[in-house]
């Protein structure tokens, strides 16, 4: 049996994000095709997601020297520890986002530097950085309104190619990605191109 984080980054459900129907179209799938295993889905929206602040850092300094810590710096470290136990715990992990000006929503970036930490995801070695997740298996779907496959703006999309570049570091060995392209620039082959998309998400799951 894995265990699967379902990790959405977006405010609106999937009646309204394309990134959001698309994802739960994967989901879904994957869940009827693999009963057994246990799905966690992570709503960084709704999930309380610290971000690393002067608080953080004062705290892990304190822990190194043997400091008492303050309540909220107790707070925010101990909740960035159980995100990435929670993280290293898990066996695949599915990230949903649409792309906001070239990226993703900054809660993503928040999670994702509460799970890089030295000693669980990834070391520090004489030869480099080394992931430690090499077990572990990873897909990030994302809708992209306008055309950046290819074209004029072939090359400006940072949001998948970060999480590529983070999966790598984390030792990650596979990592997919299914997009929603092209439905603002299109308007009217919006359900089409979502449909696609579906159809593309239930066909990997069914694999993931």
């Amino acid at each position: 049996m894995s265990k699967v984080l379902y990790i959405t980054a977006h405010p609106h459900d999937e009646t309204t994000s394309y990134s959001m129907a698309v994802g739960k179209a994967f989901i879904d799938s994957y869940q009827e095709a693999n009963p057994n295993d246990e799905v966690v889905h992570i709503d960084l929206y709704k999930e309380h997601i610290p971000q690393i602040d002067a608080d953080i850092f004062k705290g892990w300094g304190k822990l190194q020297s043997g400091e008492e810590l303050s309540e909220v710096e107790k707070q925010k470290v101990e909740r960035l520890g159980e995100l990435s136990e929670q993280f290293v715990g898990a066996d695949k992990y599915v990230f949903v986002t649409p792309m906001w000006n070239f990226s993703f929503p900054p809660v993503m970036k928040a999670y994702i530097d509460s799970v890089a930490v030295a000693g669980k995801t990834f070391n520090y070695t004489e030869q480099g950085p080394v992931g430690l997740l090499t077990d572990k298996k990873a897909i990030h779907i994302q809708a992209r309104g306008g055309i950046y496959s290819e074209g004029p703006a072939a090359g400006m999309e940072s949001g998948h190619s970060y999480l590529g570049k983070v999966m790598q570091f984390f030792g990650v060995p596979s990592f997919e990605g299914v997009f929603v392209e092209g439905h603002a620039a299109m308007p009217e082959k919006a359900e089409e191109i979502k449909a696609n998309a579906i159809a593309r998400a239930k066909d990997t799951a069914k694999t993931f």
